[in-house]
């Protein structure tokens, strides 16, 4: 993640900085010109924060000479987008505010979690419970975000347990989560109350969730953003992270994260038209027009670029350079109209949920049915869904799912891997 603001002083000149991610705005001598320049530079994302720059390089994918991630698992970021103001249902909302984190956590796939998870710690965590439990699944997201090797043990133990060396604790799911939070302080993940940057306890429960699936599918719209910038930079030549293997092979995976955000985005369309635009349209017709107007222009785009990811996936990797910069092209245009129509959403769509005065149980109902409408991206995509959000916001959404979720429902989402010893 980048700062706003970058002071570099090179020597000679010379920049280890990728050109196509910096530009410079301004040169000044600070000292004769024998010694070194200072130049000012301003980063081409504006929605980092400056307090994470220190892991920047391990994070960024290939923006750097040295770097040896790859932009196929460029870390979740903070996007700086809020929800309008307006949502807040009172002035006392306003007083409770907890603000998500940017943290470089990326949740492992369903592949990865047949075994011991990938972590920067020597210390091992026992998980055991029943593998088709909701707390035990739960307790295995909360896990996978903290610095620990994860191993789960499935029990015939209704109850689940945590063994962490010699020391064993069950408890429920409650109990066991503020356990994990003492146990592993960062990053931080309860938030007793939805209070993320603006909701509090009144927001209606689909607001809630319709707001995290927009910070989910902003945040792959950019990494695949920038995944395309640096394939267009490289000019198609191979990364420098070997995992990502030949162009064609780093291709091919491109469209497949490609592909499972398409099937996000348009679940997600598809739930609004048939589960939220009705409900506004009967007590103010004519109000979803815009919204929906904005779905039709961005399906042609999304498809658009689908097709063109397919033709350069045949070309030779050395002469696809222009194709590879269009390509990065219509990705900032998805991003542009995304941002826009989620903004106008959130302002002008959302609130009009709460002024509706729907009973709880009816905003229940609304929730759930919106889920069954995504349960096809929910079941076979929910971790890559997840990976978009903070650590945070992603507990945030299990939250809701576990509080308000149909049980059956729920369970197809969360509990459907099989996670081994």
């Amino acid at each position: 993640m980048y700062p706003k603001l970058l002071v570099c002083l090179i020597d000679n000149g010379v920049t280890p900085f990728s050109s196509h991610l910096l530009t410079p705005i301004a040169c000044i001598s600070l000292l004769p010109l024998s010694l070194s320049l200072a130049f000012l530079f301003v980063s081409l994302d504006s929605i980092f924060r400056p307090q994470v720059f220190q892991n920047s390089v391990q994070t960024m994918g290939s923006c750097f000479s040295t770097s040896s991630v790859s932009t196929s698992e460029i870390a979740p970021i903070d996007l700086a987008v809020k929800p309008p103001a307006v949502i807040l249902s009172s002035p006392a909302a306003a007083q409770t505010l907890v603000s998500a984190q940017p943290l470089p956590i990326t949740p492992p796939s369903a592949a990865e979690t047949t075994a011991t998870a990938t972590a920067t710690s020597t210390v091992t965590v026992k998980l055991y419970g029943p593998s088709n439990s909701l707390t035990t699944s739960y307790l295995r997201f909360a896990l996978l975000h903290k610095k620990a090797n994860l191993r789960f043990v499935p029990s015939e133990d209704q109850k689940p347990t945590i063994q962490i060396g010699s020391e064993t604790t069950s408890g429920s799911q409650e109990v066991l989560l503020r356990y994990i939070e003492d146990k592993f302080p960062e990053p931080r993940l309860m938030i007793w109350k939805f209070n993320l940057e603006g909701f509090d306890e009144a927001t209606p429960l689909i607001v809630k969730t319709i707001w995290l699936q927009h910070r989910s599918m902003l945040w792959h719209v950019e990494r695949m953003l920038r995944w395309s910038e640096d394939l267009a930079a490289r000019g198609g030549r191979r990364a420098v992270d070997p995992s990502v293997g030949t162009p064609k092979m780093e291709i091919r995976k491109f469209a497949k994260s490609y592909t499972l955000l398409q099937e996000v985005m348009l679940e997600h369309a598809q739930m609004e038209e048939r589960i939220l635009f009705p409900v506004l349209e009967s007590v103010d017709r004519g109000m979803c027009k815009s919204a929906n107007e904005e779905h039709g222009r961005e399906l042609p785009l999304m498809n658009g670029i689908k097709e063109y990811i397919k033709s350069i996936s045949v070309m030779n990797s050395g002469i696809c350079c222009e194709e590879l910069f269009s390509l990065a092209s219509r990705f900032k245009s998805l991003q542009v109209m995304c941002k826009a129509h989620f903004a106008e959403e959130e302002k002008e769509l959302l609130p009009m949920v709460e002024a509706a005065e729907m009973g709880k149980e009816k905003h229940k109902k609304l929730m759930n049915k919106g889920l069954e409408v995504m349960r096809g991206t929910h079941t076979n995509s929910f971790d890559f869904f997840l990976q978009g959000l903070t650590p945070q916001e992603a507990m945030q959404y299990l939250d809701l799912l576990m509080n308000f979720g149909d049980p059956d429902l729920i369970s197809s989402f969360m509990s459907q891997r099989d996670i081994v010893d």
